[in-house]
């Protein structure tokens, strides 16, 4: 059997034919985000470095049909930090939600959903484009705190 090959497509990794990326939260967290703050190798290189927070969602790179998912840095996390881009904002609504590794109460990480305002921030008109924002808790048993990249989240887009 053949091992199947990534295709670069403008920055954004390609699966082959018929392969679709659909991990849980779980998974994103423990398998992707953790072992990227820890500069760890991924299991699969799909996922690309990418600022959200200074790209309108409709020009971000990759299929609009599909799942985006890209790592930024965590600044648009904090209560505090600004998510504008060139035609609106990101504003986080409802109440972040905790991620626990599966067969233990243990939290791994928080998901946090973030609805695009097109407009002046404060004064947008919300549209339709929603985006989960992961950062991880309780590194844990990390190697060393110089090794941990703080403030990598992933951000996961829908539309």
């Amino acid at each position: 059997m053949e091992k199947p090959s990534f295709v670069r497509s403008g920055g954004m990794v390609k699966l082959p034919i018929g392969f679709r990326f659909h991990p849980t939260d779980e998974e994103l967290v423990v398998h992707y985000l953790k072992r990227k703050a820890l500069s760890f190798p991924l299991p699969a290189s799909v996922i690309p470095e990418f600022d959200v927070f200074l790209t309108n969602p409709w020009d971000l790179p990759g299929d609009v049909k599909e799942r985006r998912y890209f790592f930024s840095s965590g600044k648009g996390f904090g209560n505090k930090c600004r998510r504008v881009t060139g035609c609106g904002y990101w504003k986080a609504i409802g109440k972040d939600i905790q991620i626990v590794a599966s067969g233990s109460s243990r939290a791994v990480g928080m998901k946090r959903t973030l609805v695009f305002y097109e407009g002046k921030l404060g004064a947008g008109t919300r549209t339709q484009w929603v985006m989960h924002e992961y950062r991880l808790v309780g590194l844990g048993t990390a190697p060393s705190s110089t090794q941990v990249q703080s403030g990598i989240v992933l951000n996961l887009e829908l539309w």
